[in-house]
């Protein structure tokens, strides 16, 4: 069977690594970019970090800092009147995957026209982006190096799942330096992210043997470091640890896709405005318990990476183990027990479970659902 294997040009990692960054945009001859940001970002002072950067290279910034914790469909309309506006010639998005998202949506219909709505679904635009260079300030969403791009749709109040090779950086940026100090609540939270992706990538199927090295590879990393992360988020060691788990956690997903926590989460994200990686930490437990029917040896090797002693187990117990250890990960870096706690309401369940069933995420988790099926896992989550 044939694959394609998508991930940027050009990958910067490691400490320090910003400034080679800023080398290479200025050695791509852009003049003018549109900085996608948000106002925390702003205010800490990491966007005049790289502005100055940029000015020093005879590139000249505008800044756009309205992007949303989960950005919006007028969010990507107000950052390409103000790229219109200013003639820009580049995107650099900085952040987590809000701001990465948002910049992803504006750089596509700057090359490709209409609206973002327009792209809902695999592959839609006809052409490339607009160049995009993706700086990352926390360690989960990988979007600084995927096809992936989610926009919520304010009049529908879902979450539109934009899965296209043009929506692909030109550059990604994974500098610990800039994760440091961020709050334990979004380390926990993005951590808990990437563990979702690369255990969504390794049962997928459309996993590949390249995706499932960086996928089991990313797990046994994020095992090893994220509670040090949440717990000190100074750790320079364990920021860059977990910088490189996610980015291969990112490469496992982008190529083999996710599955339903990835298409139950982008629900609740759409209709409670609640964090994304909060939703998949609750989430994954269960849906994996629904899988581990077709998948039992899949999740056994998920245990082992997680650190569990998987020897003298059956495919049944291993698989059993490794919900077990995602449950106390997630118990242990703070994350909250079940969907009562973030608000959801049970009568809510049945259209949840509806535009779940309609999310591309969906389409290569290991067993396909019914309804019934997806509402009893959004049911044993509350």
């Amino acid at each position: 069977m044939s694959s394609a294997f998508f991930i940027p040009t050009v990958n910067f990692m490691g400490a320090g690594c910003l400034t080679d960054a800023v080398n290479a945009v200025q050695s791509h001859g852009f003049k003018k970019t549109l900085i996608v940001t948000d106002k925390v970002i702003k205010q800490i002072g990491m966007v005049k970090q790289l502005t100055d950067l940029l000015t020093e290279r005879d590139i000249v910034s505008v800044v756009f800092d309205g992007t949303q914790p989960n950005p919006t469909t007028g969010n990507v309309v107000a950052g390409l009147a103000l790229l219109k506006e200013n003639n820009c010639d580049s995107v650099i998005s900085l952040g987590g995957g809000s701001p990465h998202d948002c910049a992803k949506g504006i750089a596509l219909v700057a090359a490709n026209g209409g609206k973002i709505a327009d792209y809902e679904g695999v592959d839609q635009s006809a052409k490339p982006q607009l160049p995009l260079i993706s700086i990352n300030t926390t360690a989960g969403t990988a979007s600084e190096m995927t096809r992936f791009c989610i926009i919520t749709d304010e009049s529908r109040h879902i979450k539109m799942a934009i899965v296209d090779k043009n929506t692909t950086p030109l550059i990604s940026v994974n500098d610990p330096e800039l994760m440091l100090a961020k709050p334990a609540s979004l380390t926990a939270a993005t951590g808990m992210d990437a563990l979702t992706h690369a255990i969504e990538a390794y049962v997928s199927i459309a996993a590949t043997p390249i995706t499932d090295a960086v996928a089991i590879k990313a797990i046994e990393l994020i095992q090893a470091h994220l509670r040090t992360a949440v717990s000190d988020g100074q750790n320079i060691e364990a920021r860059e640890q977990m910088a490189y788990a996610q980015f291969m956690a990112g490469m496992a997903f982008n190529n083999a896709s996710l599955g339903y926590v990835h298409a139950m989460a982008h629900q609740l994200g759409g209709f409670y405005d609640l964090p994304h990686g909060v939703c998949n930490a609750v989430l994954l437990p269960h849906v994996q318990r629904y899988n581990a029917q077709v998948c039992p040896e899949r999740l056994r090797d998920v245990a082992k990476a997680m650190g569990v002693d998987v020897a003298e187990l059956t495919a049944e117990e291993g698989a059993n183990a490794a919900l077990e250890a995602i449950q106390v990960l997630s118990k242990d870096v703070g994350i909250p027990a079940g969907l009562k706690d973030l608000n959801v309401e049970a009568k809510d369940i049945s259209i949840l479970a509806d535009n779940a069933l309609k999310d591309a995420c969906g389409f290569t988790n290991p067993k396909q659902a019914s309804h019934e099926e997806i509402s009893a896992i959004f049911a044993a989550a509350m």
